[in-house]
């Protein structure tokens, strides 16, 4: 038997290598991210030295929320920060696979079909959306979004956390 693949492994591992190389570019941290196909199956993944013990699990919970949803979750976290309860639920339904920050990314052909989506989890949430946009555009596809957030360059890390004493 042999089943019919909505992304093939080629192009995965295309959008794997190129999400990897921007993210050295541009000086980010140690990266890992995950492709799936429109089945949610794992298709490609790679995790650079360094990168945290959970950033798998996190960057498949990007993916896997978007395809789950059918929208990028980056507009997962918009439509439900004001509906708490709602992202609970969802997060229960998923199993707690469902991570509702940016970085999870739709994969479609030019006819609009989701193929699939790509996870990246390592710096800030928007410098991970960052590199999944720019790598599947490379790789021949449209990502949903279709662009980063204006402000990717400038998030940070550090904006979260108290400043050091």
């Amino acid at each position: 038997m042999r089943l019919h693949t909505s992304l093939p492994l080629d192009r995965a591992n295309a959008i794997v290598t190129e999400s990897l190389a921007l993210g050295r570019k541009a000086s980010l941290l140690p990266l890992t991210v995950v492709v799936l196909d429109a089945g949610g199956k794992l298709v490609a993944m790679q995790s650079e030295d360094g990168a945290g013990l959970i950033r798998f699990e996190i960057a498949l919970g990007k993916a896997y929320g978007a395809l789950g949803m059918g929208i990028s979750s980056r507009l997962i976290r918009d439509r439900l920060s004001e509906r708490p309860t709602f992202q609970n639920a969802l997060a229960a339904a998923s199993g707690g696979r469902l991570i509702p920050v940016p970085g999870g990314v739709l994969v479609e052909d030019a006819e609009g079909v989701t193929l699939g989506a790509v996870g990246i989890s390592g710096d800030t949430s928007d410098k991970d959306e960052y590199c999944a946009i720019e790598a599947i555009k490379s790789a021949g596809y449209a990502p949903e979004p279709a662009e980063p957030n204006p402000d990717w360059r400038t998030s940070s890390l550090s904006d979260h956390y108290p400043a050091s004493t």
